[in-house]
């Protein structure tokens, strides 16, 4: 988690930008005491996001570094926002 502490709820909203879309919802905080946290995005389920990629954290809101995501999960996110933003 590089030293930063970050304020993560169940249920808060996860953002690629403080200003952009929501492309999930969080569902576990560190389960089971790993640095992680479980992600639900429509169309693909939960999915694991390391905190490494947890780049803010506040007012229910989670913002995650896309380049930082694993291949399986980066796919999710950008299919996520592809049907509702085209140019992804």
């Amino acid at each position: 988690m590089s030293g930063k502490h970050l304020d993560i709820e169940e249920g808060a909203e996860v953002f690629l930008s403080d200003t952009g879309k929501p492309f999930g919802a969080v569902r576990e905080v560190r389960p089971q005491g790993r640095a992680e946290i479980v992600v639900y995005i429509e169309n693909a389920g939960d999915v694991t996001i390391p905190l490494s990629a947890v780049s803010a954290a506040h007012f229910q809101k989670v913002i995650v570094d896309l380049d930082k995501l694993e291949g399986t999960v980066h796919d999710s996110v950008r299919r996520a926002h592809k049907a509702e933003d085209r140019s992804l």
